[in-house]
C-alpha cells in the first residue's frame, strides 16, 4: 500500500522568491539608516587614533610637562614652609593642595583637548556629520529580556569576545616584550633621584602607551574595514525589497499605467470634441490621419488639433464625414505632420508651402476665399 504526500510547492517559490539578499543597496535605504544612526564606525579605531595622538604629543612634550609639574610640586612644598606649626590650618591645606591640583589640570588640560580634537576627526571620517536623535529614543526591543538574550549571546557578541581575548594578549606581550629588557632599570629606581626616576617612569609609561596605540590602531583600523564590509552586507536588499521601495517613491507602475490610460482618454475626448472645427484632414490614406484648422486672426500658420493612427484615424475620418470636413490623401504629408507636429501646435515652416496647397485646394472646393 503506498502512501502519498502533497506538497505545496508555492511555498518553495515564495521562500526563494526575492528572499536572498543579492541586491545593492539604494541611495535611499542608506539614507534612512543614517537617520535611525546605523552606520560603519569602529570604536576600537577611534580610541587607537586617541591613545596615539595623547602618547605621541606626550612624548614630544615629556620635558617640558615634566619641568611644570616638578615646578608645581616646588612651589606647592614652599608654600607649605612658610607657615608655622600654628598658623596651618586645614584650610590653609586645602587651598594649596587645591592650587596645585588645579595648576596640574592645566598643564595636561592640552594633552586631554588633543585627545578630544582627534577622536572628533577620527569620528567625522568614518560617518560624516549627521546629527539624529534616533538612537537615543526608547525602543521596547531593547528591555525585552528575550531579545537581550539573544543579542548577548549572538554571533556578534562572540566575536566581540574572541577580539577583547585579543587585545588583552597582545597588550600582554607589548609590556612583557619592552619590559624583558629593564627590569634591572627598573628595580635600581630607588638609587635615582626624584627628576631621575620621573624621567625614567614617565619614558617607560609612553614608549609601552605608543607601542600599545599602534599595535591598536592595526588593529582598530582592521575592525572598522570588517564593520563597513559588514554593513554594507547587512544593507543589501532583496528584489522584492527594491520593488516595494520603487513602488513606494514612484507609485505602483500598474496604478500609473492606469493613470496615463485615462489621461490618454481624456486627451482624446478633447480631441474629438475640437474636431468638428478642422478645415480639412490629411491622410496616407489608411494608417494615418491629421486635422488642421487655420485661423488667421489667431495664429499664424495651421494647428493640428487632432491626430491618430489606425482605429483613432478611421475614427477621425468618421466624424470628419459627420461633419463635412474634406478628407485629403497626402502620404509623405501626412506622416511628417503625425511624426513632427504635436497637437495643438503650429506647422513647422518647412510644411507651409505643402498645407498652403491643401488648404487652396479645400477653399476652392468650398467656394471660400
Amino acid at each position: 500500500m503506498m502512501a502519498y504526500l502533497k506538497y505545496d510547492l508555492q511555498m518553495f517559490a515564495k521562500e526563494g522568491a526575492g528572499g536572498e539578499k543579492t541586491e545593492e543597496p539604494t541611495s535611499k535605504k542608506l539614507q534612512d539608516a543614517r537617520k535611525n544612526g546605523q552606520v560603519a564606525k569602529s570604536t576600537d579605531f577611534t580610541s587607537a587614533f586617541s591613545l596615539l595622538a595623547f602618547f605621541g604629543s606626550l612624548k614630544v612634550y615629556i620635558g617640558i610637562l615634566g619641568n611644570q609639574i616638578l615646578e608645581n610640586f616646588n612651589n606647592m612644598l614652599g608654600h607649605f614652609a612658610d607657615y608655622t606649626q600654628n598658623e596651618f590650618t586645614l584650610q590653609i591645606a586645602c587651598s594649596v593642595i587645591g592650587g596645585a591640583l588645579w595648576r596640574v589640570v592645566t598643564i595636561i588640560l592640552p594633552f586631554l583637548l588633543i585627545s578630544f580634537l582627534v577622536t572628533s576627526i577620527s569620528t567625522l571620517v568614518q560617518v560624516k556629520w549627521k546629527v539624529t536623535k534616533e538612537p537615543m529614543k526608547p525602543k521596547l526591543g531593547k528591555i525585552n529580556p528575550i531579545s537581550g538574550m539573544k543579542r548577548l549571546f549572538s554571533k556578534d557578541k562572540l566575536v566581540m569576545l574572541i577580539m577583547s581575548i585579543g587585545k588583552i594578549a597582545i597588550i600582554l606581550a607589548v609590556v612583557y616584550n619592552y619590559l624583558a629588557n629593564k627590569w634591572a632599570i627598573i628595580f635600581n629606581m630607588y638609587h635615582y633621584s626624584l627628576k631621575q626616576g620621573i624621567e625614567l617612569l614617565g619614558e617607560t609609561v609612553i614608549d609601552i602607551g605608543l607601542r600599545i596605540s599602534l599595535f591598536f590602531f592595526v588593529i582598530g583600523y582592521a575592525d572598522y574595514r570588517y564593520h563597513k564590509w559588514k554593513f554594507h552586507q547587512d544593507m543589501k536588499m532583496t528584489k522584492q525589497e527594491v520593488k516595494d521601495e520603487y513602488k513606494q517613491q514612484e507609485g505602483d507602475p500598474k496604478v500609473k499605467s492606469k493613470q496615463r490610460q485615462r489621461m490618454r482618454q481624456a486627451a482624446q475626448r478633447r480631441m474629438m470634441q475640437e474636431l468638428p472645427k478642422a478645415d480639412v484632414v490629411i491622410t496616407n490614406p489608411t494608417h494615418l490621419a491629421v486635422a488642421l484648422r487655420y485661423e488667421k486672426e489667431k495664429y499664424d500658420a495651421p494647428i493640428v488639433i487632432a491626430k491618430g493612427a489606425d482605429y483613432l484615424a478611421a475614427k477621425i475620418k468618421e466624424v470628419a464625414r459627420e461633419n463635412d470636413i474634406e478628407i485629403v490623401e497626402n502620404k509623405p504629408l501626412a506622416r511628417m505632420l503625425y511624426h513632427n507636429v504635436e497637437i495643438g501646435q503650429q506647422i513647422p515652416p518647412e510644411l507651409y508651402q505643402m498645407v498652403a496647397e491643401v488648404l487652396a485646394y479645400v477653399y476652392g472646393l468650398k467656394g471660400k476665399a
